[in-house]
């Protein structure tokens, strides 16, 4: 096969991974592609939702947190969380009008 889906540990969902250009699949690859693509991004929201409980957490941690060296490990941690949400609503944006690989490639 010359596409699959990976899964990204930080992202914590699939992604596509493709060995040739968009065009060079045939339609019915095409739809296979989009449909487990649509799969995956429908997963995005609930995925970001836990994530921003996350967010929250570490805030309320943080708001009473005294030890300066923990604190900075807390806004480090919530800043790659919102990283990672980021660029998940990035991939959402990514959508079956458009190639999946039109966003990585």
């Amino acid at each position: 096969m010359a596409w699959s889906f990976v899964t990204d540990e930080r992202l914590g969902i699939p992604l596509p991974h493709f060995d040739n250009d968009w065009e060079d699949y045939s339609e019915e690859e095409r739809s296979i592609i989009l449909l487990r693509w649509e799969e995956i991004r429908g997963t995005i929201p609930d995925h970001i939702k836990k994530l921003e409980q996350i967010i929250i957490k570490k805030q309320n941690h943080l708001n009473v947190e005294d030890n300066f060296k923990l604190s900075c490990q807390l806004n480090s941690e919530i800043a790659e969380l919102a990283g990672t949400i980021n660029e998940l609503n990035l991939w959402f944006r990514v959508n079956q009008d458009v190639a999946p690989s039109a966003a990585h490639h």
